[in-house]
């Protein structure tokens, strides 16, 4: 379990395909606090400790890690959004993340506002009913609040503080980036309950 806050960003320092998925090398910050078989958050994507070498941290992608997720884009040098998992004894500052993403979505835009950031993300038209006016989805790991939802282009538009700006890799985002997506996950629990039988 995370909460969409990000801790820092990593890099990505080699990528070496296994069969159908690949095996990755992420140089990360607080490596050290890790042990095999931790859960890190990377870009949203829940991963499995496998390896540490000092600040190297190793973890196997499975195939279906690599089809439904934007994991399989990256590259060598490419940054990527990290947060362990959560501790029970932590403060709970985003909201409910499982680390299992939903799908892919498109940056379409981004405009500069004074110091904020106003960013828009189409996403696949089928997981719009899970969204609603000011309520929460992880965006490549990163808890945001949506601030406005355009159904008619399945797009939902996002205010970016120069924090989050900063610190995550939203300032390498350009129109046409793919993000993951994970909705929140209260919202289909609640979907399923009230389903006909």
């Amino acid at each position: 379990m995370f909460t969409g806050i990000v801790e820092c960003t990593g890099k990505v320092l080699k990528r070496v395909p296994v069969e159908k998925g690949a095996r990755y090398t992420i140089e990360i910050p607080f490596a050290a606090e890790l042990s095999l078989g931790d859960s890190v958050a990377v870009n949203g994507c829940c991963l499995t400790v496998d390896r540490i070498n000092g600040n190297e941290v190793e973890f196997d992608l499975l195939t279906q890690t690599m089809r439904v997720t934007s994991l399989g884009t990256l590259v060598e040098g490419s940054l990527c959004n990290l947060e362990r998992a959560m501790g029970s004894n932590g403060r709970f500052g985003g909201h409910l993340v499982m680390g299992h993403v939903d799908a892919t979505g498109t940056v379409t835009s981004i405009t500069p506002v004074g110091q904020d950031h106003m960013v828009s993300i189409r996403i696949p038209a089928e997981y719009l009913r899970y969204t609603i006016d000011k309520g929460s989805i992880c965006i490549d790991g990163i808890s945001l609040t949506i601030a406005s939802i355009h159904a008619a282009e399945s797009e939902l538009e996002f205010w970016i503080t120069p924090h989050t700006w900063q610190r995550t890799i939203m300032h390498t985002y350009s129109s046409g980036t793919v993000v993951d997506i994970e909705v929140d996950m209260i919202a289909k629990y609640v979907e399923k309950m009230f389903r006909p039988s």
